[in-house]
């Protein structure tokens, strides 16, 4: 008699769930400044589906590390029923390497429709705040197989885009748009670690990105992309937040602007970087289409660095698996 399991995977048994899957409606307080939910209230649903399913398969508090390439193809509008979907695709040693999945539709019935995935990694920390080791995840299906093997590849280019973004200075001799905000991290912020959600800093980039490519082509815009969005250490509650937007590129449609998140003590002046990101902003017309921006000429040699090193990003996410960049963000 032929072996039954020839032609698939053996199901391991699993220590934990590896798959959370969260369902409310789009609130009107959820309402943006685009007239649908902006990608910031999107990433805040993102890490805290991705948070769930960390913590529920670490069984110990986890951190956001980073949040891939996140594309925002179809907006999100108020009444829809939302569904976000966290699945574990990789562990390494404290990591875990989570596929996000953001889908919407009528809340009356109908099929939901796909508004956008990333991939999120969260490492699990121990009451002294350093990672600890976590559960190994094993792929139990081809589909399981495939997004493991998806996540590792990613890996590589990963370290090339943060090695990349962690090479730049940004200093008062650019003469891009720029915009700043500060504020105290307020009480409201805090997660259940104490610290500020990762998809609360990530709302604030999206608002400091809005204002930044709004004030630059005089139109109402839109994130339509976020990159590379890399947390190097915990913002507190209390924290002085420091939340500077900067014009680094222009395409014929796409808005390139970094964003860099800096906190420390109101008393002090030590304000070292919290997070960093990259995010593409387009200005729509009614229909709900992109349409152009007025091109930005690079004019000191930091504004050239900083141009070419947002075409390098460009060219690095096209080497990862799978990837193929919309025209608004190369062209």
């Amino acid at each position: 008699m032929e072996n039954e399991t020839q032609g698939r995977v053996e199901t391991a048994a699993r220590p934990n769930p590896h798959s959370v899957t969260l369902r409310f409606l789009a609130a009107p307080t959820d309402l943006g400044h685009s007239g649908s939910v902006d990608a910031g209230t999107v990433l805040e649903w993102v890490d805290k589906a991705a948070y769930a399913a960390a913590v529920g398969w670490a069984k110990s508090y986890c951190v956001t590390a980073y949040v891939g390439n996140i594309h925002f193809a179809d907006p999100v509008n108020v009444g829809d029923m939302v569904e976000v979907e966290a699945t574990i695709v990789y562990t390494g040693r404290s990591s875990l390497h989570i596929r996000t999945v953001v889908s919407s539709g009528d809340v009356k019935g109908g099929e939901a429709t796909m508004r956008s995935q990333c991939l999120v990694i969260f490492v699990a920390v121990g009451p002294d705040g350093k990672p600890v080791p976590v559960a190994q995840f094993e792929p139990a299906t081809p589909e399981e197989l495939d997004l493991r093997d998806q996540a590792v590849a990613r890996i590589e280019v990963r370290d090339e885009i943060v090695a990349a973004m962690g090479g730049q200075e940004y200093t008062d001799a650019g003469t891009a748009e720029r915009v700043t905000l500060r504020f105290l991290a307020a009480p409201t912020d805090v997660n259940w670690g104490g610290k500020v959600h990762g998809g609360t800093v990530m709302d604030w980039i999206d608002e400091a990105a809005y204002i930044c490519a709004t004030r630059y082509c005089g139109q109402d815009t839109v994130a339509v992309f976020s990159g590379g969005v890399r947390f190097y250490r915990p913002l507190l509650i209390g924290d002085l937040v420091e939340v500077e937007a900067r014009l680094v590129y222009t395409g014929n449609k796409g808005m390139h602007i970094a964003v860099h998140v800096r906190s420390g003590k109101p008393t002090g002046r030590d304000m070292p970087l919290t997070t960093y990101c990259l995010t593409v902003m387009v200005a729509r017309d009614e229909t709900g289409t992109a349409v152009p921006v007025p091109q930005w000429v690079p004019v000191s040699d930091e504004d050239k660095q900083l141009a070419a090193h947002a075409r390098e990003l460009l060219e690095i996410r096209c080497r990862a698996p799978g990837s193929k960049l919309p025209n608004h963000l190369s062209g």
